[in-house]
């Protein structure tokens, strides 16, 4: 019968014929070009096959060294001409097969006919700020900013403004024999081939945005010169400009800040979005002084005064609604950096269930913390961690019709029905110190401090929690301890620290992940050496990460999620304070005696669960000890 069984047939054709579509051109030209074995790329793909989360074939070959970027460059530039654009990001894996297909299919729909990549930017498919880095790191084509660069004239005297204009390219500068040409898509052979015949030279490809090639046009555009310094990239006063950074950071939502920082060459706009800064627009040098003094108007700064930093308060309405912005000046060798915090007025506060604690640990604040008649519950974290809100949960849960809730805050950014809250104005010598004399005498029984700062502030909480009031109050540290320990260091004794505070909560924000674009992700072995796990320790854990869609601006991540931190003080810990035990010797008691679970170790869990990435836990939480495997930390939670 086994004879009977055809022979399996044998390949007579060559390795690069028998290669699937999948590998893509570059692969395929690396072959040809004998940077790479078949039997490496053989080896390559069957490690790709065994990853959880899949990566693109490129990188899986450069990870295993078979290939460099010099080689990556090398091919590209020898072939660009039978190279795609689009085939080109799938391979590099800045877009999914999928995306492809749909800016594909929206290229084929419309008149006139768009180039790829500008169908892909255009319609969120990738960022063209990160599409042009990654080509320029990844290809080598020099990346310039024509708009920031000084421009050969004589060569842009040589070319119809139309056909740069057509084919989104612009001359910089002739280097030797080769003219550097900017081009929107360098891998387009029809703009490099009319760039060639213009210039009757050997063209060296730069990358650009299309964007900034166009307004660089704009401004060298032959036509009447005083008409044209006035509008030469689209300038709108500088009102008009002011206004729409603003518009611009409040229509993202989760924009906190807006940094606007003068460089030697431009004046560049970030945005912090999620707690991270990103790019938003870049301006002429030209116009630093007018936007500059644009917002001190707005905010009633000194707009003569260039060599002081300032301070000041813009609200600014939109569509009815007030938003507090808070602006800082600060003088640099290129001019003053400006930075405006976006303090929304809000009137919906969220319940402690929804701050994100997980099960155990939200019953345990509520009933041995906010529960209890006195003391003192400090939140304590960075700026920008959330501590402000968390404040605001635990008075929205203590706030009823028996209880007399007063605060002093600078400035208040929620406005509460039913209780008393001062806004402190140090311009009308209405000062914390003012203001926390006299609010003991307003009979409260919760009093708000919106920071503890000095050790005055600090004292005030101390005697208001000895004399049977609650306090809640904010601090400036990296944990849960480390806000006791900064108590001693204002010279608060020891045995009114362990008197009087009740809790101490530490957190942080980070990144959520991205449910339109979550994919399953297995921790590498430099993420396990980092945390300091082995796979035992992770066991039953569902780790995702996001790949970037439209809905996250192709970060991967959209919105933020608490991570807590939350130490009750007990006998062990209050005694501990009282010996003056160290930092990490208080530590280890809080988590042998009180079940303390630390910021990083609440991180692995809600991690593992699939909200947040590794990469955020280690770029934001604090690794003071090692953590406790997954298992334990979902027991002490009650997750």
């Amino acid at each position: 019968m086994l004879n009977n069984i055809p022979e399996k047939p044998v390949l007579t054709k060559t390795p690069q014929e028998n290669l699937k579509p999948e590998y893509g051109e570059v692969v395929k030209l690396l072959l040809r070009d004998n940077f790479l074995t078949p039997q490496q790329l053989q080896y390559a793909q069957r490690i790709r096959a065994k990853l959880t989360t899949p990566e693109p074939l490129i990188l899986v070959l450069k990870e295993l060294r078979y290939i460099s970027d010099e080689q990556i460059q090398k091919t590209v530039r020898t072939h660009i001409a039978s190279i795609r654009i689009g085939s080109l990001l799938v391979e590099l894996g800045l877009i999914k097969p999928d995306d492809l297909e749909a800016g594909l299919a929206i290229q084929a729909t419309e008149t006139p006919k768009r180039k790829l990549g500008e169908v892909l930017v255009t319609h969120h498919f990738i960022d063209e700020r990160k599409m042009i880095e990654v080509l320029s790191m990844q290809l080598g084509f020099p990346n310039v900013d024509p708009e920031f660069t000084e421009i050969d004239r004589s060569l842009l005297g040589r070319v119809s403004f139309q056909v740069c204009w057509t084919h989104y390219f612009i001359p910089i500068r002739k280097t030797g024999n080769a003219v550097l040409v900017a081009f929107a898509d360098p891998l387009d052979s029809r703009d490099i081939n009319k760039a060639r015949e213009l210039f009757q030279s050997e063209i060296t490809p730069a990358i650009a945005s299309k964007k900034s090639i166009q307004a660089t046009l704009q401004q060298y555009r032959p036509t009447d010169s005083h008409r044209q310094t006035a509008s030469a990239i689209g300038e709108e006063p500088v009102v008009a400009i002011v206004d729409d950074i603003i518009l611009s950071a409040i229509r993202e939502k989760n924009v906190s800040d807006i940094h606007i920082e003068p460089m030697r060459d431009r004046l560049r706009i970030r945005f912090r979005l999620d707690g991270v800064l990103v790019h938003h627009k870049d301006f002429p040098v030209r116009l630093i002084p007018a936007i500059t003094s644009r917002f001190k108007i707005l905010c009633g700064a000194n707009i003569a005064e260039k060599r002081r930093h300032q301070g000041g308060r813009i609200i600014f309405n939109n569509d009815g609604r007030e938003m507090d912005l808070r602006v800082s000046f600060f003088v640099t060798i290129h001019g003053e950096k400006i930075v405006l915090r976006l303090l929304n007025r809000q009137n919906e506060l969220l319940r402690i269930e929804d701050l994100g604690m997980q099960p155990r640990m939200l019953e345990r604040f509520r009933l041995e913390a906010l529960e209890t008649p006195s003391g003192v519950l400090i939140v304590t974290g960075p700026t920008g961690s959330g501590k402000t809100t968390t404040v605001y949960s635990c008075i929205n849960y203590l706030n009823n019709p028996d209880t007399s809730i007063i605060t002093a805050e600078e400035p208040v950014e929620y406005i509460v029905e039913g209780i008393a809250q001062c806004s402190i104005n140090p311009e009308i010598n209405l000062t914390f110190e003012e203001t926390l004399r006299h609010i003991v005498r307003q009979d409260p029984d919760v009093v708000v401090i919106g920071e503890i700062r000095d050790t005055y502030s600090a004292e005030v909480a101390v005697q208001a929690a000895l004399t049977g009031h609650k306090v809640l109050t904010t601090f400036h540290t990296e944990d849960s301890i480390g806000g006791l320990i900064r108590l001693l260091n204002m010279d608060i004794d020891a045995f009114l620290i362990s008197s009087t505070v009740l809790c101490v909560v530490a957190q942080r924000l980070l990144r959520r992940v991205c449910n339109k674009c979550a994919a399953p992700y297995q921790p590498t072995t430099a993420d396990l050496l980092r945390l300091g796990y082995t796979p035992q320790n992770l066991a039953g854990s569902a780790f995702r990460r996001g790949r970037g869609c439209i809905d996250c601006r192709h970060t991967g991540y959209r919105g933020r999620i608490a991570i807590y931190e939350i130490l009750i003080l007990n006998e062990d810990v209050r005694d501990g304070l009282l010996d003056h035990k160290a930092g990490h010797q208080i530590r280890k008691i809080s988590i042998e005696s009180t079940g303390l679970v630390t910021l990083l170790e609440d991180g692995i869990l809600k991690a593992a669960t699939g909200i947040t990435t590794i990469d955020e836990i280690l770029r934001c939480l604090p690794r003071l000890i090692k953590p406790r495997p997954l298992h334990e930390i979902r027991r002490l939670l009650g997750e």
